[in-house]
């Protein structure tokens, strides 16, 4: 229940819950991507048509049986080679329009976080790969006479993925070649122009991971969870041209989006991701409390 609103309840947060993670059924419309005997992804039987075009960077085993599955050349035997090859591969693709939202960010393809690199991919063509996916979400917040206030962002309407909808006050993907705490530094600076020290004070509280199918992408990411106390009279500067505008927001407030839908807080509403982020942070700050009745 949310202890600072007796009129609230969890309904709005688990249906929130839910749409995180959709498509389980769809599952077995992929199959494996196997680099190295390695499972580093899934990826779905109609889009395999597409690599058959590139018989000679691709091997697409049996798509529709089971035990199918995809992987590279064998002659690709260095990771820097199979970026180069894959890399023209998402070129073509994404010119005949079937990749969009190309961001020129390469992701490293590993089966886990800890896993050696095997070559590295476009960021944007990782949902169609399947890939395991990384990045840091971080919630800044402030703290005035008892109360807590969360800075939240608007996307920019140019960003390809959720134009327009609310957001952490930082987030990003982790890129190939950067630790979590540098991505944190970096994008602190890129999105709210947090300096460097402030930044590094930010507080590492867990993580979330989802699973989502939509059509031919899987996305099954992990976002590492931050939390932040801001200066009390700091007020954010996006730096980067990812984000259209800040609202201070108290975090009461927040809490209870789901349910008085005050889409006017920026214009529109939440991204799926920041929803589960958000309700990390409600049950960290006690603004929600999950009871289990046995």
């Amino acid at each position: 229940y949310a202890p600072h609103n007796s009129s609230s309840d969890l309904n709005g947060f688990l249906e929130k819950v839910e749409h995180c993670n959709r498509g389980s059924e769809k599952v077995a419309d992929f199959i494996p991507f196997v680099i190295e005997e390695q499972i580093v992804g899934y990826i779905h039987n109609e889009f395999t048509e597409y690599l058959r075009d590139f018989a000679d960077i691709f091997n697409v085993s049996a798509p529709d049986r089971v035990g199918g599955y995809v992987t590279l050349n064998p002659m690709l035997e260095k990771p820097e080679d199979r970026t180069r090859a894959v890399a023209d591969v998402i070129k073509i693709l994404a010119d005949k329009g079937i990749i969009p939202g190309i961001r020129n960010e390469l992701y490293p393809v590993k089966p886990s976080f800890d896993a050696p690199v095997l070559f590295s991919l476009e960021r944007a063509a990782a949902p169609y790969f399947g890939l395991k996916g990384y990045g840091i979400h971080m919630n800044g917040y402030v703290e005035r006479d008892g109360e807590k206030f969360l800075w939240i962002g608007k996307r920019s309407l140019t960003k390809s993925t959720y134009p327009g909808m609310l957001d952490h006050l930082v987030a990003g993907g982790l890129p190939h070649g950067i630790s979590c705490g540098e991505n944190v530094v970096k994008e602190c600076e890129e999105e709210a122009g947090i300096s460097k020290v402030i930044a590094e004070r930010a507080i590492a509280v867990g993580a979330v991971s989802y699973m989502d199918i939509d059509k031919h992408c899987f996305k099954r990411d992990v976002l590492f969870c931050y939390d932040l106390k801001l200066p009390e009279d700091f007020v954010p500067q996006n730096q980067d041209g990812e984000v259209e505008s800040f609202k201070l927001i108290p975090v009461a407030q927040v809490a209870n989006v789901h349910q008085t839908r005050i889409i006017w807080l920026l214009g529109s509403i939440q991204t799926p991701k920041e929803w589960r982020l958000l309700i990390r942070m409600l049950l960290s700050f006690s603004y929600l409390m999950l009871v289990r009745f046995c």
